[in-house]
C-alpha cells in the first residue's frame, strides 16, 4: 500500500448476505475507512445494500470489481465453498483479501489459498471476530496478569435454542454444521486464551431432524500450555437461562479461578489470608452497542469493529488503533494463523468419525 495515514483506505465487499450487512456497518465504524463498492451475483440485493449504505458502485461480477475499482483489501462475505476462487481473483490483481471464517470447506482448499497468497506475497486475512469480544479480552488480560495463576482446566460453552436457522437457512442444509460453523469460532478462542493444541478428542450428534449437519458437539483439547480445555456447543439446548449469542467460559488455575458468565459477568476467585479462605470480586465487560447492531447478536458485531481496526492496523501501520486492537502492525488472524483453527476443525471430525484422539 503506497498510501500516508490521510488518504481513505479503500474497502470493496463481495457477498451482500445477512451477515454482510453488519461486517459493512462494521466497516463504517472506523474514521478514514470507505467501502465504495459492493458486489453480489443478484443485483437487487446489492443495490439494496448500497442505498442502504450510501454506496456509490454496485457489481454483479467480482473480477469486473477488481478490475475496475483501486481497492486497499477486498472484504469476502459469501460461502465457504466460494473463497477459494474469490481468493484467486483478488491475488492476480494484487488485492490484499480478508475472508470470512471458515476459509474453505476442507483443509486442502484451505492451504492451498494460504500456500498461495504466500506465494504471491498478497495480504489474507480471516475474520475471525469471536476473540476480539469484549468480555474475551477482558478475560484474557485477567489470565496474563497472573493474578489466578497457572491455568490447568477450562471449560468453553455455547449452548443454546436460538432458531440460527431462521435468518442463516443455509445452515440447515450443510453436511457439516456446527463444528464447522460455531466450533472454528470456540477453538479459535481456546487457541487464543490458552495456547496451541496438541492433542483433540470429539463426539457429536443431530438431534434437529430437520437439518443434514451435526448440531451438538463436545470436544476435549489438551494444549501445549497443559491445559485441559472442553469445549461444548449446541444449537439443540432448550435451555431456562439462554445466553446466546453470548460464549461462557470457566477457568480454574493454581491460585483461582474466572468464570465468564452470562451477561458479561467476570467473577475472579482468589485465595487470601493465613486460613486460605477465598475471595470472590466481580466485574464487568459489557461490549459497546452500536445503533446497527441486531439485538439479538448484538456482542458478537460489536466485535466486528475491533476486528475491523486490527486487521486495517495490519495493512497499514499508522493507522490509529487502541490496546484493546492489538498491537499496531500486526494482524492476530492472518491466514496462516486461522490455518492452526482449520486443522482443528478437520481434526474434531477425523475423531468424531472414528473415536479415536487425534494428535496435532
Amino acid at each position: 500500500m503506497n498510501q500516508t495515514g490521510s488518504d481513505p483506505i479503500r474497502i470493496g465487499i463481495v457477498g451482500c448476505g445477512f451477515w454482510a450487512n453488519y461486517q459493512l456497518a462494521g466497516w463504517q465504524e472506523l474514521p478514514g475507512v470507505e467501502v465504495v463498492a459492493v458486489c453480489d451475483s443478484d443485483r437487487q440485493k446489492a443495490r439494496a445494500m448500497a442505498e442502504q449504505f450510501g454506496i456509490a458502485r454496485v457489481y454483479t461480477d467480482a473480477e469486473a470489481l477488481l478490475a475496475t475499482e483501486t481497492l486497499d483489501v477486498v472484504d469476502v462475505i459469501t460461502p465457504p465453498a466460494t473463497h477459494a476462487e474469490l481468493v484467486r481473483l483478488a491475488v492476480n490483481r494484487r488485492v490484499p483479501v480478508i475472508t470470512q471464517k471458515p476459509m474453505a470447506t476442507d483443509l486442502p482448499t484451505s492451504e492451498g489459498i494460504v500456500n498461495q497468497c504466500r506465494e504471491a506475497g498478497v495480504p489474507l486475512f480471516v475474520h475471525e471476530n469471536f476473540r476480539w469480544q469484549t468480555s474475551i479480552r477482558a478475560l484474557r488480560q485477567i489470565l496474563d496478569s497472573g493474578e489466578i495463576g497457572k491455568p490447568f482446566k477450562a471449560t468453553i460453552s455455547f449452548c443454546t435454542g436460538f432458531p440460527v436457522f431462521a435468518n442463516q437457512p443455509l445452515l440447515a442444509s450443510l453436511d457439516q454444521l456446527i463444528i464447522s460453523d460455531l466450533g472454528s469460532h470456540l477453538y479459535d478462542v481456546c487457541r487464543f486464551l490458552f495456547g496451541e493444541p496438541t492433542l483433540l478428542f470429539c463426539r457429536m450428534t443431530r438431534v434437529n431432524p430437520r437439518i443434514r449437519g451435526e448440531d451438538v458437539a463436545n470436544t476435549l483439547i489438551e494444549t501445549a500450555t497443559g491445559v485441559h480445555c472442553y469445549v461444548e456447543m449446541s444449537f439443540a439446548s432448550v435451555l431456562e437461562s439462554d445466553a446466546f449469542p453470548q460464549t461462557l467460559v470457566t477457568v480454574e488455575a493454581g491460585a483461582g479461578s474466572v468464570e465468564l458468565r452470562k451477561d458479561f459477568e467476570l467473577r475472579i476467585t482468589t485465595r487470601s489470608g493465613l486460613t486460605r479462605s477465598t475471595e470472590t470480586r466481580v466485574e464487568y465487560a459489557r461490549p459497546p452497542l452500536y445503533p446497527w447492531a441486531h439485538p439479538d447478536y448484538a456482542v458478537v458485531h460489536a466485535s466486528i469493529v475491533d476486528c475491523n481496526r486490527n486487521l486495517i492496523g495490519a495493512l497499514r501501520p499508522d493507522y490509529p488503533t487502541s490496546n484493546a486492537a492489538g498491537r499496531t502492525g500486526t494482524a492476530e488472524t492472518t491466514g496462516e494463523d486461522n490455518l492452526r483453527t482449520v486443522r482443528m476443525v478437520q481434526a474434531a471430525y477425523e475423531s468424531a468419525a472414528t473415536g479415536r484422539a487425534i494428535r496435532l
